[in-house]
């Protein structure tokens, strides 16, 4: 059953009904991956590669999935990663941290965001903000201390993306901003979702293509071109940088983008607290392997010393237990909420994370395990060319 109305089963009826309801460029904005979508595509197909082992005797009458990440407790092994500007829904990030805040777990937030730090801490008080290397010194470490002052419990630093504007298929021109002629333009993709057009035409706004965060508290937001464009021309950080940084921030920090065993070792070096095993969605190089293929070497190479996040390719719970059982902590989902905000709202993230829940458990019950803290590699059945040592 695909589910009713303003219900769904799966995460793949999300994604459906996402693509029924969103313009046609909003929706490929949301799926695209970089050039020819190997990486994209292997990041889904490596999960099905994996095979579980179950038991049928003794099973757990009750399964235990929470956990501690960034020094915040959560519920589930599931944390939102950050995305940049959503134009999904008015209600943005701040729709995206109450579902996550109902489910008890911690929101990625990007300075990237089209919602302040301010409003999303308040949604949900387990945010972790996210920045890209982008400005001097002083600007970067005034948007840690804003996040901070908002009460942001973590800081993640974004590494994954080389500025390749390749797409050769299918990822639409995003327009500096809505004037009348963008709007011209996109008229007739946005007439023919006529649901999309109500959402937003109930606020009395449309998308907004502004960064806020990425200025001061109270300061007119400047556009995502604007700041994109500095980003691209800030000269790349050294990991005496990201030290730097982490130092500065005092408290939990993540570098995300890891893939290759070094790199994870380097973050580790510079006393970062956690790594996210991650490729951009497959927005960064294009033939890199899916994050869960790399994740075990990473594991093996600095997974007693610092908690290892896996990103990339989670569409059920049963993808969340594979992950977990070849070493990851947790994991963070990013296409799959956004499918579920523009599915229903508010309501369909939550949703999102319900079935995400509702997979993790019973694949918990079909493998005998009665928390998330005991699954191992024997779990799972793992081909033997599977893994991909980036070593």
């Amino acid at each position: 059953m695909a589910g009713t109305r303003e219900w769904f089963e799966t995460v793949a009826e999300a994604q459906r009904r996402a693509k029924k309801r969103l313009p046609k460029s909003v929706y490929m904005a949301l799926w695209a991956g970089a050039e020819q979508g190997l990486t994209l595509a292997d990041n889904v197909k490596a999960f099905d590669e994996l095979g579980f082992r179950p038991r049928i005797g003794g099973l757990p009458r009750e399964r235990d999935q929470a956990t501690r990440v960034l020094g915040q407790e959560i519920s589930m092994p599931v944390i939102i990663s950050p995305t940049g500007v959503q134009a999904v829904d008015p209600e943005g990030e701040v729709a995206v941290a109450r579902a996550a805040a109902a489910e008890g777990t911690g929101m990625g937030l990007s300075s990237f965001a089209s919602r302040s730090v301010e409003d999303v801490v308040a949604a949900n008080p387990k945010t972790f903000f996210q920045m890209y290397w982008c400005g001097d010194r002083d600007s970067i470490l005034a948007r840690a201390e804003r996040a901070k002052k908002a009460g942001a419990q973590g800081l993640i630093i974004t590494l994954d993306w080389t500025f390749a504007h390749r797409r050769d298929w299918g990822s639409p021109p995003i327009p500096e901003k809505l004037d009348f002629k963008a709007m011209l333009k996109f008229a007739p993709e946005a007439v023919l979702r006529p649901g999309y057009l109500l959402r937003w035409g109930r606020t009395g706004k449309l998308p907004d293509l502004t960064v806020p965060n990425m200025c001061p508290a109270g300061e007119k937001a400047p556009g995502f071109f604007e700041v994109y464009g500095q980003w691209m021309f800030t000269p790349l950080p050294t990991w005496d940088d990201l030290r730097w940084i982490r130092e500065e921030w005092g408290g939990p920090f993540m570098v995300k983008g890891i893939m290759h065993p070094d790199d994870a070792r380097r973050a580790v070096d510079i006393g970062a607290s956690a790594i996210s095993v991650s490729n951009h969605g497959g927005n960064n190089l294009d033939g890199t392997p899916a994050s869960i293929r790399a994740l075990p070497s990473v594991v093996d190479a600095v997974g007693d010393q610092i908690e290892v996040l896996l990103d990339g390719g989670i569409r059920r719970g049963g993808d969340v237990v594979k992950a977990l059982a070849l070493g990851a902590k947790a994991v963070m989902i990013g296409r799959a909420y956004l499918w579920g905000m523009a599915a229903e709202g508010e309501v369909g993230v939550k949703r999102v994370l319900e079935i995400l829940r509702a997979g993790i458990d019973e694949a918990l019950l079909g493998l005998g395990r009665a928390s998330i803290h005991e699954l191992v590699r024997e779990d799972l059945i793992v081909p033997p060319d599977f893994t991909r040592s980036l070593d």
